[in-house]
């Protein structure tokens, strides 16, 4: 089936706007649109599972972390016994030191050791914590909370749901995700821009990145796809069995052959040429990518950092001026054995980062770059004996040349879980700052205008804040 999808009737609006002389009139409305001047990328890592908040921002003022340790004294039991895990003990924290201190009233911070890396950037003034993130429709108190009177975002504290509302503002089964919406909003702002490599996942497929007017693009850290089929000549036994036979897949995956008339078939048919066609570009321009000083592994985490650092390494050849990455890392269901498990999580994604910081650096892309995290949800800040639950709200780091750093924005509660932080006594914290206004203000600095950041996150209307201020505009 042959059809023009809104890029391509945009392209052809234009072209035939310039024609007839109405393009001045299109380009004062473009002057209102996204600002996609320079580059700029926006990488999401997510956290799988749910990251503890309560074992990454610890209190360390000797009267709030006395609160915090009573409530959480079989956790921190549990650290002490380990033989692996770091000291959760008070003067074992490594202190972050916020600018903005005065906001919270003399409480002081710390990190556990396994998140180092972390305080280098934080305290360098490269990285914030943006604190009490999650899913709202609207602000909601503990005692509507209890009482059923407040809006709640559906199937809180399940995974897959949760999952996809941080993703997509909807539960599992949602379509579309707000990385995928700011692409959109880029796409409609300026149609010339090229649209194959706007939106990357180097963890599979998820629905943040998809949206309505572009594809995804699958990277991996062993370089471009190929298919086999067409280069392994072993597998279809013959010299002349493979030749013929890969003359007849090329001419069908690359949209060569006739159609066949059947309207599925052949709209399959023109989406795999696509993507080959598209592979087979960024192949020939990954080719000749520059080879980085900083050595991220091979495996894992850092393999993903590696694959999104090497495409930004060669963002003037893709003409892509706005790229929205994604990265994920599972294990963060810690109901068991917390403290054996997350602090070596804590330390494979803080090493990461900061590599990838030093990757970009080295890049010259560093300001260009804004690094954010994300998980299904908090937990709780009652432990269960040997790990904790699902919980609500968390906090998040940001990290890039842009960054408003060596800050934390957003919400600190204190370890009363009696207080109107929680909605319960177990210690689900229930969020300050919405998703929304997290996304709406990295999109700010995306170059989104408020109406665009509004159609893309259509419960930011219900804030007072859609700028929480942790980025440089």
């Amino acid at each position: 089936m042959r059809k023009t999808n809104r890029r391509q009737f945009l392209r052809q609006s234009v072209a035939l706007a310039s024609a007839g002389g109405l393009l001045p009139s299109l380009m004062n409305q473009q002057a209102l649109a996204a600002d996609t001047s320079g580059y700029k990328a926006l990488v999401c890592v997510f956290f799988f599972g749910g990251i503890d908040n309560n074992d990454v921002l610890i209190p360390r003022d000797a009267a709030s972390y006395g609160r915090f340790a009573n409530t959480r004294a079989n956790l921190l039991t549990a650290y002490a016994a380990s033989a692996t895990a770091g000291s959760r003990e008070r003067l074992d924290l490594i202190p972050v030191n916020p600018l903005n201190s005065g906001v919270f009233g003399g409480l002081e911070f710390g990190l556990p050791e396994e998140l180092e890396p972390l305080s280098r950037l934080f305290n360098s003034g490269e990285a914030a914590i943006v604190g009490g993130v999650g899913p709202l429709i609207e602000p909601i108190t503990r005692t509507q909370f209890e009482a059923g009177t407040g809006i709640i975002p559906n199937q809180l504290f399940s995974h897959n749901d949760q999952q996809s509302t941080w993703m997509a503002l909807g539960t599992e089964g949602s379509k579309i995700g707000w990385g995928g919406r700011f692409m959109d909003q880029i796409s409609q702002s300026d149609p010339s821009l090229r649209d194959d490599f706007v939106g990357v996942t180097a963890a599979g497929n998820n629905v943040f990145l998809n949206g309505s007017e572009n594809a995804v693009f699958a990277i991996s850290p062993n370089g471009p796809a190929s298919i086999e089929l067409l280069t392994n000549r072993n597998i279809l036994g013959s010299s002349s069995d493979f030749d013929a036979t890969r003359a007849l897949l090329e001419a069908q995956w690359t949209a060569q052959a006739a159609l066949t008339g059947n309207v599925f078939a052949d709209d399959y048919r023109d989406l795999q040429a696509a993507g080959i066609t598209v592979t087979e570009q960024y192949a020939e321009i990954y080719a000749n990518r520059p080879t980085l000083s900083t050595q991220l592994n091979a495996n894992g985490f850092e393999a993903q950092l590696r694959a999104v650092a090497e495409m930004i390494s060669v963002r003037d050849q893709l003409n892509t001026p706005r790229q929205v990455y994604f990265v994920g890392i599972g294990g963060f269901d810690t109901h068991a054995d917390q403290a054996g498990r997350l602090t070596g999580l804590q330390r494979t994604l803080a090493n990461g980062i900061e590599k990838f910081r030093d990757a970009m650096v080295e890049l010259g892309a560093w300001n260009d770059v804004t690094l954010f995290t994300a998980a299904d949800f908090g937990r709780t800040l009652n432990d269960n004996g040997d790990g904790t639950d699902h919980g609500w709200g968390g906090h998040h780091f940001v990290a890039g040349g842009s960054v408003r750093g060596q800050r934390v924005y957003g919400g600190f509660p204190d370890s009363d879980t009696q207080g109107p932080n929680y909605t319960d006594d177990r210690g689900r914290l229930i969020p300050s700052v919405s998703v929304e206004q997290y996304a709406s203000t990295l999109g700010a600095w995306f170059g989104l205008t408020p109406a665009e950041r509004r159609a893309a996150l259509p419960n930011l209307v219900n804030f007072s804040s859609d700028d929480l201020g942790f980025m440089q505009l």
